[in-house]
């Protein structure tokens, strides 16, 4: 997966863009279940993947960056976009963090696995500062995870059910 500068850029700048629009949906429905307080933190992480995303455009600067259409993006779902079950409306705050943290550690598996196929150096510099960034949401998201209340299992779901 060796990137030039401009595609690894285009993607990187996509990526955070898709990390804000999910942690922006993730902070409506957690305010819609009046959870304000891990609303408030995926409306913190919305912030910080939009400043990331404006720190790369920045870094870009004139540099001429392709306009990748959905098919041209070397994955094939963005990595800060897991699947639709975290858009389940009876989604609870926990199971919200845990779907956030597998996102962003997709996100640093893809920075590090960039990293380390890069032949250019400043992508390969980049690649590790980016992944270092998202190792940092990963241990913020395991530290909201160790202090919130895990939900019991629903009776249907239940292994004890029945014993």
């Amino acid at each position: 997966m060796d990137y030039t500068l401009p595609e690894f850029l285009a993607h990187a700048i996509a990526l955070e863009h898709e990390a804000a629009e999910r942690y922006l949906e993730l902070a409506d429905m957690m305010e819609a279940h009046r959870n304000d307080e891990v609303s408030q933190l995926f409306r913190d992480m919305v912030r910080y993947s939009r400043m990331h995303h404006d720190s790369i455009v920045a870094r870009a600067g004139a540099m001429e960056l392709p306009e990748l259409r959905p098919g041209q993006y070397r994955w094939r779902h963005p990595p800060e976009a897991g699947g639709e079950e975290a858009f389940d409306y009876s989604l609870n705050a926990y199971d919200a963090l845990r779907y956030a943290r597998e996102n962003e550690l997709r996100a640093m598996q893809y920075y590090s696995e960039v990293g380390q196929h890069a032949t250019d150096e400043e992508v390969r510099r980049l690649a590790a500062e980016f992944a270092a960034e998202e190792t940092e949401h990963v241990e913020a998201l395991d530290d909201w995870l160790a202090r919130t209340p895990r939900p019991s299992a629903p009776w249907h779901d239940d292994p004890h059910r029945g014993t």
